[in-house]
């Protein structure tokens, strides 16, 4: 499988090893841009793997600190912008976003997912937490991940 998210549209490609789309997703990545800047909260783009998989198994929203399951369940209303459900981590592959993993990006639930569908995360790509499973339950240790941010999608 491979993974490819699509800033312009706000969407995430789960493809077989062919490039043939299996799912599309809606997501959210950062309202601060694109860029590789430690402290940014800007979504990297370019060329990542999946370094490591959390969270499996938690409930459907179970809010994770520093990749720890808290027992806890954010809410809509909630404007904390927590890390839920399950957690994908990403390594950095090419020369400029190699500081990925450091800055801890992530593909993860959200609390928010109303606002799936425009850039408003703060940094990582935030899914809805039932498509969070599915992916996560799809993919392995090692997926490659594309960021692109032209306007073909």
């Amino acid at each position: 499988m491979q993974i490819r998210v699509h800033v312009p549209s706000q969407t995430l490609d789960l493809l077989d090893e062919s490039g043939v789309l299996r799912k599309r997703f809606v997501i959210s990545t950062s309202k601060f841009g694109i860029g590789f800047e430690p402290g940014s909260q800007k979504t990297p783009v370019g060329n990542f793997r999946v370094e490591s998989k959390w969270g499996e198994g938690a409930p459907l929203g179970e809010i994770f600190v520093a990749r720890v399951a808290t027992g806890k369940t954010g809410a809509p209303e909630d404007e904390t912008d927590h890390v839920q459900t399950r957690i994908l981590w990403l390594e950095g592959l090419d020369a400029e976003n190699i500081n990925t993993h450091s800055r801890y990006i992530y593909i993860h639930g959200t609390n928010a997912e109303d606002s799936l569908g425009t850039p408003s995360s703060h940094g990582c790509v935030r899914m809805s937490n039932s498509d969070v499973v599915e992916l996560f339950n799809s993919v392995e240790i090692g997926t490659p991940v594309y960021i692109e941010e032209t306007n073909e999608a």
